[in-house]
């Protein structure tokens, strides 16, 4: 199943058109369908609804949703991914949203451990300070 958004037909030119183009279309930056993801209105709503739209709507309620990985795995990817950038900030939520995936705190650890010879050794190093804050706020193991 391919992504039902395209950037040719889902992204407008200009910043100042994407709200203009959201509401076009019947879109909200809230609406309900989907999934129900508000974490993009949330974190950056007020700022920039449209990225908040795409985070929940697109990202969230599409790839996402995508029946060819499972969540969990699609978890892991993304954990590796931000830490091979170094996108510490990202990791902190996705080591989580990992966990909620099924995910266990020593299989994050091991692939942390792994992507260390891969990814180099300062962002596996980075990435495993943010998983010891991570996973000291809730204590558990799973």
């Amino acid at each position: 199943m391919l992504c039902q958004y395209t950037f040719r037909h889902y992204l407008p030119r200009t910043n100042s058109s994407v709200v203009a183009w959201i509401r076009r279309k019947g879109l909200t930056m809230t609406d309900s369908a989907g999934t129900g993801w508000t974490g993009g209105q949330k974190a950056v709503g007020d700022i920039a609804p449209a990225l908040a739209h795409y985070t929940d709507k697109v990202l969230f309620d599409d790839v996402w949703e995508r029946p060819e990985l499972s969540k969990r795995d699609r978890s892991l990817v993304t954990v590796a991914a931000l830490t091979v950038m170094g996108n510490t900030d990202q990791l902190r939520f996705h080591l989580d949203f990992a966990r909620q995936n099924g995910v266990t705190e020593t299989e994050l650890m091991e692939a942390l451990t792994h992507l260390a010879f891969y990814a180099g050794w300062p962002k596996a190093m980075a990435a495993v300070g943010v998983a010891r804050d991570v996973f000291g706020a809730s204590g558990n193991e799973g």
